[in-house]
């Protein structure tokens, strides 16, 4: 199941409430955005959990405070009707959907398609400052056979139109590095140095890139390196396990190492949420309980 057909199920039945009360808390301390990365009393990191990968069983009412009682703080990739569900639950919302002109293979990376992502992006930046929420995801889109420069002049055309907006809203706008290998075939922003330039080609504080480990690894690996050396271009992250994109503890069948990953990220001065997104191949609470001890460093 893809990120596309998850959310078409966002709204089915479920009781995950009932087993959160079953299940002790676990719930982490939130550190400031400016606290000490080394300190030994809280985490620098907070926690996150992408809505399509967990909801798509359970009502959203219903998972909030599950997710909250085993560590989360915050449920993201949601749109502005969802925003108050998480919020009445002391919940964040880290990542903001992009409005339903943007998607994965529809992005910037084509001029015909700024007309309606401009002005939509524009009105969607205006919710989330009025909301309280700090991100909002967007897409660069399939190459369809344009090339690399292309892609990154175009991109940087149409989002140079919405950044200063974002900048007086503060809200930063991520582009989301994802693999074009296994998932999401033909897609352009694909590869760390590709995201970096057009994040440099748009020059602001407030465009940059959402680096998912997942797809990053199946791409081109080296995870920890490109973390350390472009953390500057990074203001969000995601997790799961690879391959399978399934949990990612010990025990489980994947060649990521996330407890060092995340104190790579941790040392490069990030004091923002890593959003785990990965497809629980069990009792989704249990699995994302054990994601958020290992992601507390």
């Amino acid at each position: 199941m893809n990120r596309r057909q998850a959310l078409k199920t966002i709204a089915a039945t479920g009781t995950l409430a009932a087993l959160s009360r079953m299940m002790p808390s676990a719930r982490a301390n939130s550190a400031s955005e400016n606290s000490n990365p080394k300190s030994d009393m809280s985490p620098a990191l907070r926690h996150s959990v992408c809505a399509w990968c967990y909801i798509k069983k359970n009502p959203l009412p219903e998972f909030a405070p599950a997710a909250k009682n085993v560590g989360i703080e915050s449920i993201e990739l949601l749109n502005p009707d969802q925003w108050p569900v998480v919020q009445k639950h002391g919940l964040a919302c880290a990542v903001a959907n992009g409005p339903k002109s943007s998607s994965i293979k529809r992005g910037f990376n084509r001029r015909e398609h700024h007309a309606n992502l401009v002005p939509d992006f524009l009105a969607r930046i205006k919710e989330c400052a009025a909301a309280g929420i700090p991100n909002l995801i967007c897409f660069s889109g399939n190459r369809d056979g344009q090339s690399d420069e292309e892609g990154l002049e175009i991109c940087a055309e149409g989002l140079k139109k919405i950044v200063s907006a974002a900048e007086k809203a503060r809200v930063t706008i991520i582009m989301e590095l994802l693999n074009s290998k296994v998932n999401h075939k033909d897609y352009q922003c694909d590869h760390t140095a590709w995201g970096v330039e057009l994040v440099k080609r748009v020059g602001s504080e407030r465009f940059k890139l959402l680096y998912d480990i997942y797809h990053m690894q199946i791409m081109e690996g080296d995870v920890i390196r490109n973390i350390r050396e472009n953390a500057q271009y990074i203001a969000h992250y995601h997790t799961a396990g690879n391959p399978g994109r399934n949990e990612f503890e010990p025990t489980d069948t994947q060649e990521l190492n996330y407890p060092a990953i995340m104190r790579a990220i941790r040392d490069t001065g990030y004091r923002g949420y890593i959003g785990q997104e990965f497809l629980p191949k069990r009792d989704p609470l249990t699995s994302l309980a054990a994601a958020v001890k290992i992601c507390t460093v």
